[in-house]
């Protein structure tokens, strides 16, 4: 995990969760405007991406996900500040997971998810289906291609320069891991219902490749907490904070975080 300081005195702590087959790396501008907004920030590798140990593409069990941000907010808590969850895509589904396992005392004081994996655009064959049960049984650390295409995830010429360099970017997954991810995916919707009454905001691309933006909105809608919103970006690809729009995003994630932290100020 690492830790970057607030730019002047630091009024919140962000911990960031990336998304499937990515890294630190991949969200050095979202950085960056979190410290210009006099925020510290707390970001890791989840386990098997990036620069983490473990077999690349593979989890055992998506508790591990859970257990490696439960530590990851422990110590933005340590700084005594508001803490605001902030999740990409995977990430986000392992941050709804996570604050439903969590004590009070752990809770973060805000979310904001972006593209949260609440469902997949690629809906596998049921022969596909069976195959990866039957290897998940058997075979659990079987590997097959992760079967996202080339810039699926963000129009930014850029980004999609910088991915193809990149070798630390995962681009196979095992049938553990696969297997994990639907099951979160089943268990997150079941549970929307019980998700713990915190400010949360959900900001959605538009023309998402990638998640299912029906069952972002479908578990957003069943959630029973009374400040939340959502707000969808009708040209966006999935990773809204890497597309040319980014900063008109950001803009919009300042407008539900600081109104919140006044609130917050004045409470405490």
């Amino acid at each position: 995990m690492w830790k970057w300081e607030a730019e002047g005195t630091p009024k919140a702590s962000v911990v960031i969760i990336h998304g499937a087959g990515e890294y630190h790396a991949r969200y050095e501008w979202l950085i960056k405007q979190f410290q210009q907004m006099q925020f510290h920030v707390f970001m890791g590798d989840l386990p098997g991406q990036g620069t983490s140990p473990g077999p690349r593409g593979h989890v055992d069990s998506f508790q591990l996900y859970v257990q490696k941000v439960r530590k990851w907010l422990e110590e933005a808590k340590k700084e005594g500040l508001p803490v605001i969850l902030a999740a990409h895509s995977m990430g986000g589904l392992i941050g709804a997971v996570a604050v439903q396992q969590l004590e009070e005392k752990e809770m973060p004081d805000m979310i904001i998810f972006s593209s949260p994996c609440f469902g997949l655009v690629d809906k596998q064959p049921w022969t596909k289906r069976s195959a990866v049960k039957m290897l998940n049984r058997f075979a659990p650390r079987t590997m097959f291609p992760s079967g996202l295409e080339p810039g699926s995830g963000t129009r930014s010429p850029e980004m999609r320069k910088r991915d193809e360099q990149d070798d630390l970017l995962v681009k196979h997954v095992s049938a553990r891991w696969y297997s994990e991810l639907i099951r979160a995916i089943r268990d997150a919707h079941k549970k929307a219902a019980h998700f713990p009454d915190i400010p949360c905001f959900v900001v959605q691309g538009g023309e998402d490749h990638i998640v299912d933006k029906a069952a972002v909105r479908k578990w957003f809608d069943n959630l029973p907490i009374n400040d939340k919103a959502f707000k969808e970006w009708p040209e966006l690809y999935h990773e809204v904070f890497n597309e040319p729009e980014r900063a008109e995003v950001f803009t919009h994630i300042t407008g539900f975080i600081t109104p919140r932290l006044l609130l917050y100020k004045q409470s405490s």
